[in-house]
């Protein structure tokens, strides 16, 4: 393809690395046993990579001797504590495919998720803020008071022969999280199968926000190479001090921030099991913490903390912004107030491993603001139209990738599959995307969140930006909602700094002149709070449910 048209392909000057996530491991406590590998500041676990190495063999020789065998599925239902990430390493090396669950996930989710992919044994938390991990696990399988540890048979989940929970008291029929290491025998050690970088290692569920979840499936070969580039571009180096308050159930927590410090020979620093901005800006203090990952709003959070300027910065250089699309004033403030001057936004989805595009901290400071980066290594992306014609350079279409990161497929889920992933290996990814002369990538937004009205196409993330510019204004999500004459109409919904009050009146007359009419809100909703999703992506459908109720709109108003 020419240069004049939407395609792109990262360089492949560096090869692909061809290890297993427990060879990667290994490779990391050999070179570095002496630092740090990973702190929970809210545990007071504090281990180096050696101990942290010996933890995870114990626990991959302990679950073997349990009867678990490669390619059995093993969930995780927690927030971030160590024994997250032991775990995460220990299936790795064990060949167990981990099962991410979600830590909001209530007793429908859970059975769904546990028995679309046949979770065969569960480590869970025994409890979290208002959720009781234990007392929902025992109303789906109220037979495990009745079973000796390890020999469950659940009528509702007839996969699952084993639970353990992480703290609490004694239950029967559980296993204590540190019973599982003590199972074990050095002759288990032996046991380990050989992997292959291509086999599936780990299944993590999309959100679902139409029809029911899907579990893309990921190997060794996606997450060790995605792991590696993204910290890489991000400039992450030995004896960097990673602060990581995003969750791990997800591809942000678990890849980009958990196995690129293993990968890089960094130290992991959890602030707190969630996010709590106060614990975060503690944390970045107290432990000379030198990155730190977010998505947005907790960048937000972070700044506009009351106590934010207590805290002693100083130590921070770099850190990534991904998982929503990131305001640029918000990005200005990062660089300016926490001193990242080389603070990245990267762009992905599960589905690839997470990232495809990734800002640089040698980028022109106006690029890496106002942009997602370019391409990463050994990808390609294109950006279609409707008819899957390659779009000209500028022209909004549908991102598509290819390459290595691309998931193995949805577990069990075929159709669905083929629906995400062409026959010629494209991802459709189904967010709206420019690329332009230089080959960086700008993000309109989801396709789905794209508003029609009256025949012009509007794109919120464009009215987001502009509307972010107000200096009352602290939080901006757009959205359309049904309208009988124009089809569709645009909504804000706006968080105001604290201490501040506005009027939609206001907020048109920001608008007024400075974007086109149509774009202008019709409708602006002030709000304290977003509803976002537990990795702080808002949640653009409840917020049209919600105005459609509130305005009592259906969708049959633009009939």
């Amino acid at each position: 393809m020419s240069d004049t048209t939407s395609y792109v392909a990262g360089t492949t000057d560096l090869p692909l690395i061809e290890d297993t996530i427990g060879a990667m491991l290994d490779r990391a406590v050999s070179r570095w046993p002496e630092r740090e590998a990973l702190v929970s500041v809210e545990q007071g676990v504090r281990w180096t990579y050696e101990e942290f190495g010996r933890r995870v063999d114990e626990l991959a020789r302990g679950l073997m001797s349990l009867g678990l065998e490669r390619g059995d599925r093993l969930g995780v239902w927690a927030p971030n504590c160590a024994e997250w990430t032991l775990t995460q390493f220990a299936t790795a090396k064990a060949g167990l495919i981990q099962v991410n669950v979600n830590p909001a996930y209530r007793l429908s989710e859970l059975e769904y998720t546990l028995t679309k992919v046949g979770v065969k044994a569960l480590v869970a938390a025994a409890s979290f803020k208002t959720s009781d991990y234990v007392a929902m696990t025992e109303t789906l399988a109220p037979e495990v008071s009745h079973c000796r540890p390890g020999a469950l048979e659940a009528k509702r989940l007839p996969a699952l022969k084993i639970v353990a929970k992480i703290g609490g008291e004694r239950r029967p029929g559980w296993f204590e999280f540190d019973d599982l290491s003590a199972q074990g025998t050095p002759a288990n050690l032996a046991a380990l199968p050989v992997l292959s970088n291509r086999d599936p290692i780990n299944i993590q569920f999309t959100s679902g926000t139409t029809g029911l979840p899907k579990g893309a499936t990921l190997s060794h070969r996606n997450l060790v190479n995605n792991a590696y580039f993204v910290g890489r571009s991000t400039g992450l180096r030995e004896a960097d001090r990673l602060c990581v308050p995003v969750p791990l159930y997800h591809c942000f927590g678990m890849v980009m921030s958990n196995l690129a410090c293993v990968v890089h020979g960094a130290t992991i620093v959890y602030s707190a099991a969630g996010f709590d901005p106060l614990a975060v800006l503690t944390a970045i203090e107290a432990e000379r913490c030198t990155a730190v990952h977010g998505v947005p709003t907790m960048f937000i959070a972070e700044l506009q903390h009351p106590r934010f300027g207590e805290f002693d910065l100083s130590s921070l250089r770099a850190g990534i912004m991904a998982g929503a699309p990131c305001p640029i004033e918000v990005m200005r403030q990062v660089i300016d107030r926490m001193h990242m001057r080389e603070v990245t936004i990267a762009y992905g989805m599960t589905e690839t491993s997470p990232v495809s595009f990734q800002s640089s901290p040698g980028d022109p400071l106006e690029r890496r603001v106002t942009t997602v980066g370019r391409i990463q290594p050994h990808i390609e992306a294109k950006v279609i139209d409707a008819e899957g014609r390659t779009v000209p350079r500028g022209a909004v279409g549908e991102l598509c990738t290819r390459g290595y990161a691309v998931m193995l497929g949805y577990w069990d889920d075929p159709e669905r599959t083929a629906e995400a992933i062409d026959a010629e290996g494209w991802m459709h990814t189904g967010d709206l995307g420019t690329l332009d002369a230089e080959g960086y990538c700008n993000i309109a937004g989801r396709a789905k969140d794209m508003i029609i009205r009256g025949g012009e196409n509007v794109y919120p993330r464009e009215i987001e930006e502009y509307l972010f510019r107000h200096p009352k204004i602290a939080e901006v999500a757009v959205i359309g909602v049904p309208d009988a004459k124009y089809g569709e109409e645009v909504c804000a919904w706006v968080r105001v700094h604290s201490g501040q009050t506005a009027s939609a009146e206001e907020i048109r007359g920001f608008c007024q002149g400075q974007i086109a009419h149509y774009k202008i809100p019709r409708y602006v909703h002030f709000v304290d709070a977003f509803p976002t999703t537990v990795t702080g992506k808002v949640q653009k459908f409840l917020m049209r449910q919600q105005m459609m109720q509130l305005l009592e709109l259906t969708e049959q108003s633009t009939a």
